[in-house]
């Protein structure tokens, strides 16, 4: 059925919470896992003069998103390989999480997404995640939107 699933990953507990059952998807079917974090873009500080000394530099911005990104990804690498499923970690920076979902999966030739319903966003989310819905309407490939229930968000 499916070869290779993309599993993007915010870091978030809910996040977490659906790339494990990602995995746990991605075993039944004895399908390739792909897991996928995007970080935002460096932001320099608007309306002022001279950036603070406390500001991280670009580099240190990219390299602590890096660091957090790999650990991110490691929980899902950790579950893949202990399911014994080949995996494949992505680390891209971007402000359109949503759109390098979308991209990542063609790219990678992935068949399927597998997303929680809610990550990091506020309370606006109350029925379906922004990035969520924004990845299904761009994307030309399946994508299995995990709801978390009462039980899986504590």
């Amino acid at each position: 059925m499916y070869q290779k699933i993309l599993i993007p990953t915010d870091g978030s507990d809910f996040s977490n919470t659906a790339t494990q059952a990602g995995v746990e998807f991605a075993l039944q079917l004895h399908a390739e896992v792909v897991g996928f974090y995007v970080a935002p873009e460096y932001q320099y500080p608007i309306y002022v003069e001279i950036i603070p000394p406390s500001y991280p530099s670009e580099e240190e911005y990219k390299a602590s998103m890096r660091q957090a990104g790999e650990s991110y990804l490691q929980t899902i690498q950790k579950s893949a390989e202990a399911a014994g499923l080949k995996f494949t970690g992505i680390i891209e920076f971007a402000d359109t999480p949503a759109k390098n979902i979308a991209l990542a999966a063609h790219k990678n030739q992935c068949d399927l997404i597998f997303m929680g319903s809610h990550g990091r966003g506020g309370w606006g989310q109350l029925i379906l995640g922004s990035v969520t819905a924004k990845v299904l309407s761009l994307c030309q490939i399946p994508v299995l939107v995990y709801r978390m229930g009462k039980s899986s968000a504590a």
